[in-house]
């Protein structure tokens, strides 16, 4: 594939899975935590990131540090909400917020889901008020 494709192809609706995937393990935030994207489903629906306890990634006591599992949810429902709204919205991470239930010990994974209707929800809030923030659940 030719550079000129590769650029428009990436241009497209949708950033390629593999693209999206070695970006996120290639990326030096989270090659430097252990972050590793291990599944995107093809309608970004769906994304699973994982990170194994290093000797890099512990805290003090020896549990994974807060910051790198912070990071580890950062982007990932506003790539799915991009690559499913499409060129026409701007979306943009506003806030968030961590709440440690317990300390994070091995490996640990978090998933990303959202469902066509939540995305048809979003989209028919965002034309009706110019504008829509909304907050979303993920458990490490």
């Amino acid at each position: 594939m030719s550079s000129s494709n590769f650029i428009r192809k990436l241009s497209g609706e949708k950033t390629p899975i593999w693209f999206l995937k070695l970006l996120g393990n290639i990326w030096f935030p989270y090659l430097g935590a252990g972050i590793t994207v291990d599944e995107v489903t093809p309608d970004y629906l769906y994304i699973k990131v994982s990170m194994k306890m290093r000797w890099y990634n512990k805290n003090y006591v020896g549990t994974h540090f807060g910051g790198s599992l912070y990071a580890m949810t950062d982007p990932f429902y506003m790539l799915m909400l991009m690559n499913n709204l499409g060129r026409g919205y701007i979306v943009w991470d506003k806030a968030a917020s961590i709440d440690f239930k317990k300390p994070g010990q091995g490996k640990v994974t978090a998933e990303f889901k959202m469902t066509s209707d939540e995305i048809a929800d979003i989209k028919a809030k965002a034309d009706a008020s110019g504008k829509y923030i909304f907050d979303k659940t993920v458990n490490i």
